[in-house]
């Protein structure tokens, strides 16, 4: 790598619409958005930042309410949190740009793409889905209303610095997920005045059907789709993150057909 790229965190602190968000850049070039899911931070893409950033500028905010990112309203929607990365983006004088999104920061590239198709060039969708289906909505439910203790542990807690009300308050917001049907609802036609160039990505053991990416696939008009055998909701772990990287970047840079 160049030593000329930077690798480091460089993280600042600006106010876009009623909140303060926090966010980090690296490496130079074409602009790459990345966006972590629900409960995670920019620390989500750490371990792909050194390759990614020899080929773009890297933007990798934490999401509203998430981190170092404040949210005194204590609501969320993606729909909202494409908002505030307009508003980042427009602060950081970008017009155009790429972006690689996971789970919530999927759904919100979504928004973004739909909200303003011009403005995103090509996205990476990983671990989305075009609407919650019930059986999921079903597992959200049981899942958070047995085990919210086991959330507050110190390496979550490290993330979230603004403390364990910070914390609860996000385990709110998830858990409204399950009841909330006008946030994460792409249909057929929606999906086809996307114009980025589309790469989606789930895993076959997620606990999205893998019918729905297909769906969605066969609704935007420039998409590919790949389905990861044996894989979660992130389907990349450990020695798969070359992989992923790997195929992202030939992906973003037009070598796909």
């Amino acid at each position: 790598m160049s030593d000329s790229i930077q690798t480091q965190p460089q993280g600042q602190i600006t106010t876009v619409n009623d909140m303060e968000m926090y966010y980090e850049e690296y490496g130079a070039g074409d602009p790459l958005v990345l966006l972590h899911g629900f409960t995670q931070t920019a620390a989500f893409w750490h371990p792909y930042i050194p390759a990614l950033a020899e080929h773009f500028r890297l933007i990798v905010p934490d999401l509203r309410g998430h981190g170092r990112s404040t949210n005194p309203t204590n609501q969320f929607t993606h729909r909202q949190a494409a908002l505030d990365i307009f508003a980042l983006l427009d602060q950081l004088s970008i017009q155009q740009f790429k972006a690689i999104g996971f789970s919530s920061g999927a759904h919100s590239l979504l928004h973004m793409a739909t909200q303003q198709p011009l403005r995103v060039e090509a996205m990476v969708l990983i671990g989305t889905t075009p609407y919650i289906p019930e059986q999921a909505r079903t597992i959200f439910h049981e899942q958070l209303a047995s085990d919210r203790e086991g959330w507050y542990t110190p390496s979550f807690r490290q993330l979230h610095v603004y403390g364990d009300e910070q914390i609860r308050v996000l385990l709110d917001q998830l858990y409204s997920f399950t009841n909330i049907y006008d946030d994460v609802n792409f249909t057929p036609p929606y999906l086809a005045t996307i114009m980025a160039k589309t790469l989606i990505v789930n895993g076959d053991r997620d606990q999205i059907p893998v019918s729905l990416p297909v769906e969605m696939s066969m609704a935007i008009p420039q998409a590919h789709l790949w389905i990861v055998p044996n894989g979660g909701h992130f389907p990349f772990k450990g020695n798969q993150t070359a992989m992923f990287t790997e195929a992202a970047l030939e992906f973003l840079q037009g070598q796909w057909a």
